[in-house]
């Protein structure tokens, strides 16, 4: 079970991604943090934020139309 959860449904690039970095900011190294989103492109873009800030992504997948994530802050 994640430390917090962000419900980024409904919200397109780069909505997902600044919402969870504000939250990742205030938690603690080595916490997690849920992330489900509808934006397709946000695949990439957690890929790609977890490989420039140095979180971890636990979890990538996909439940119908909604794409699940989990970050390990770093």
């Amino acid at each position: 079970m994640a430390d917090k959860k962000l419900d980024a449904k409904g919200l397109n690039c780069p909505m997902p991604i600044i919402k969870a970095r504000k939250i990742l900011k205030g938690m603690d190294a080595g916490q997690t943090l849920d992330i489900e989103a509808t934006d397709p492109g946000a695949v990439k873009d957690f890929d790609a934020f977890c490989e420039m800030t140095g979180h971890v992504l636990l979890h990538s997948g996909q439940d119908g139309e909604v794409y699940n994530f989990t970050i390990k802050r770093s």
